[in-house]
């Protein structure tokens, strides 16, 4: 992966973000904008579920197609799946538009190509949510479960507008679409006393995109301070490693919140594989205890965040289509640095070098390293060479 050039995107300005926590606070964020939505609704999220969150956001949707709403739904045809014939009919009869994102290959079992990692939400083409969430109970919190732990950011502004077009292409398979809003009816709704720089950061190896990890690189090149990553699935290639290790030898601060539980065991057991090697280069490691963490987010000198769909590990880099928001804004950094810490104060433990070699035998380590190759080599052949295939 080459991503020492670094990658220039278009910011907008005129946004305005608010940090969303995942549980109940999102999905009552997510009902108020569909309940909002004059004219239209865009979702592309990797699962969709047919469980008790699923359903009632199928609900308010087709309450706001009755409206008159036009809404259109892209969903990855691997993870989403499991819908029924009869629940996808339900949408279809209320006049929602639902199409697969497909690779090359798909059974019950197998999954050959790229998936469509994106969680994207866009009303009206001025408001947007992004984040890590999909619409599922997991995700959700719920009388006898507590949700896995993740963020997303709801955004008003153009950024909205610029991933309203996104979204449309992705559905209508073409670059060359026609919007469903004028960018001017956009910014003649927005407040111009707002300002926040953000630019859209897509991952896509396919197409040549691997913008979201050059973001990465920048804030290891550029951070004077301090950076935390909360990542799940944390199995980061020699190149993220190598970039990592520079910016703590130049005395930054390094905090990684990981997952302590995991609803992958293979990947919990890689991920700790790399544990001595940061440790060793003075990055501190962090793991949630309270529930599964699913969180994707950094945030760097308390000024630059970036958060979206990106896990840090070679099947976002290469084998999904992901997308992320990086946002320069001190305020914004703020809000995310102070809700990091309540979970930093309460709800993880700190991984030491003591811990590893008193809880760590022989048999937990070999187990480690083993996962960790078994992991790159499923990825390998399963999914790196068939996502070549897959335009």
């Amino acid at each position: 992966m080459s991503t020492g050039k670094k990658i220039k995107t278009a910011y907008t300005f005129y946004n305005k973000p608010l940090l969303i926590k995942g549980g109940k606070e999102y999905f009552d964020t997510l009902k108020k904008l569909i309940d909002e939505s004059k004219y239209f609704l865009q979702i592309q999220v990797y699962i969709f579920e047919e469980d008790q969150t699923g359903r009632e956001i199928a609900e308010y949707l087709k309450k706001a197609a009755k409206r008159g709403v036009k809404i259109q739904v892209l969903l990855d045809g691997f993870a989403s799946r499991g819908l029924s014939k009869e629940f996808i009919r339900s949408l279809q009869e209320a006049y929602i538009q639902i199409r697969f994102f497909e690779p090359i290959f798909r059974s019950r079992h197998y999954y050959f190509g790229r998936r469509l990692h994106h969680k994207i939400i866009v009303s009206d083409g001025y408001k947007v949510i992004v984040g890590g969430l999909n619409i599922s109970d997991r995700y959700n919190d719920l009388p006898k479960q507590e949700a896995w732990l993740d963020y997303a950011v709801l955004v008003e502004g153009e950024s909205a507008f610029e991933l309203h077009k996104l979204c449309q292409q992705f559905f209508l398979k073409k670059k060359n679409i026609d919007t469903l809003i004028g960018k001017n009816d956009v910014l003649n709704a927005i407040d111009p006393t707002i300002h926040c720089p953000i630019r859209i950061r897509q991952n896509d190896w396919v197409m040549n995109k691997n913008q979201i990890s050059g973001s990465y690189m920048e804030i290891f090149r550029n951070a004077q301070k301090d950076i935390t990553i909360m990542s799940s699935y944390f199995i980061p290639n020699k190149f993220f490693r190598k970039q990592m290790a520079a910016a703590a030898a130049r005395g930054i601060e390094i905090k990684l919140i990981l997952a302590g539980k995991s609803d992958v065991g293979i990947a919990k057991n890689a991920e700790r594989y790399f544990y001595r090697w940061a440790l060793d280069r003075g990055i501190k490691i962090f793991e949630y205890t309270k529930t599964v963490l699913d969180s994707k987010l950094a945030i760097c000198d308390e000024r630059i965040v970036t958060i979206g769909s990106y896990n840090i590990n070679d099947i976002s880099a290469f084998a999904s289509i992901e997308l992320n928001l990086d946002i320069e804004n001190e305020f914004f950094a703020k809000s995310v640095n102070e809700s990091i810490k309540q979970i930093l104060d309460h709800h993880t433990i700190e991984i030491k070098q003591m811990d590893i070699k008193n809880n760590y035998t022989l048999y937990h380590k070999l187990e480690q390293w083993l996962s960790y190759y078994i992991f790159r080599l499923i990825f390998k052949v399963f999914t790196f060479y068939f996502s070549k295939k897959s335009l």
